[in-house]
């Protein structure tokens, strides 16, 4: 059993890099430089911004469906990214180098598992969780901060 990473879909946020600071908060963003290595996580390529790019930190809702478990949260986006679909297996030092909260759904959306790794330990996590047939997909969130990472399927 192995499993796969994607980001999230650029495509709603494309037009947001157009407005203006006043128009962004009023839909509660905020745009920013990334100042130093390792501090605004892209969840569209699942990279690092490097110091200079430019960002929006908006809320997107990571759990739409119609469950207890429907969520949403901060989450940063690098201008122009592109999104990453990893090899089966991959995981980007993205979230190697960070403390990450694994949470397994079933197809009802109804949480089944969770644990709290290094995030060099995501693999083994990972292929723990999706050797249960009942998972369905698997969200990693930042732990120390909470914050969506990114999605986890069967491969």
């Amino acid at each position: 059993m192995t499993f796969q990473l994607s980001g999230i879909d650029p495509t709603p946020f494309a037009p947001l890099f157009a407005l203006d600071d006043g128009a962004l908060a009023r839909i509660g963003a905020t745009r920013c430089v990334a100042d130093r290595d390792f501090a605004f996580p892209c969840r569209v390529s699942l990279q690092d911004a490097s110091p200079g790019e430019e960002l929006l930190l908006l809320s997107w809702e990571h759990q739409p469906a119609a469950s207890p478990y429907r969520a949403s949260g901060p989450v940063f986006v690098r201008r122009d990214a592109e999104r990453a679909v990893l090899r089966p297996g991959e995981v980007p030092p993205y979230v190697t180098r960070r403390l990450m909260s694994l949470r397994a759904y079933d197809a009802a959306h109804a949480m089944v598992d969770a644990e709290v790794c290094e995030g060099v330990d995501v693999a083994r996590q990972l292929e723990r969780m999706f050797a249960d047939p009942g998972v369905a997909y698997v969200h990693l969130h930042n732990a120390r901060r909470g914050c969506y990472s990114c999605l986890a399927l069967r491969a």
